[in-house]
């Protein structure tokens, strides 16, 4: 069992979501347990409560808790991806019927934050020659989706 585990307060669409998440992650991915509420639980009896799943081989929890919280940019999943297409992939599944914000952000359907970063990324903004780092920090800081090539011929 993994140690810690993000939990993911949603008001009442968790099974939504993670069946969503794991519909987009695919691979190892997956819906492992669903909770109900019972009759000492403070939602309606019958009605899901949790809902554990697994993206890419993390594990999370999604807890439908009702609308006294949401969520903020201040929490986000960052994804590495190997290629364009795959950042192409994602972002179409995840900004549709949500947002696209700024540099690899961008808010699904249930609100939620992630940055969809191309792997290339750290090594681009890293590294001893600073000039080509700007010039790569500059290219990303105008963008919503990220391009590698783009960022590669910065």
């Amino acid at each position: 069992m993994q140690k810690i585990r993000p939990c993911l307060w949603f008001d009442d669409q968790a099974r939504q979501a993670a069946e969503f998440y794991v519909s987009v992650f695919g691979g190892e991915s997956a819906v492992l347990d669903i909770t109900y509420n019972g009759e000492a639980a403070p939602g309606e009896t019958g009605t899901v409560l949790t809902v554990d799943f697994r993206l890419a081989g993390q594990e999370y929890t999604a807890l439908n808790g009702g609308p006294a919280f949401t969520f903020s940019e201040a929490v986000s999943l960052s994804v590495d991806c190997e290629s364009q297409e795959e950042v192409d992939r994602l972002w179409a599944a995840l900004t549709e019927g949500g947002a696209e914000s700024d540099c690899g952000w961008l808010k699904d359907k249930y609100g939620f934050s992630w940055q969809i970063v191309p792997r290339v990324l750290p090594e681009l903004l890293g590294g001893p020659d600073k000039a080509r780092a700007e010039r790569v920090m500059k290219a990303m800081l105008g963008m919503r989706k990220l391009d590698v090539e783009t960022l590669r011929n910065a």
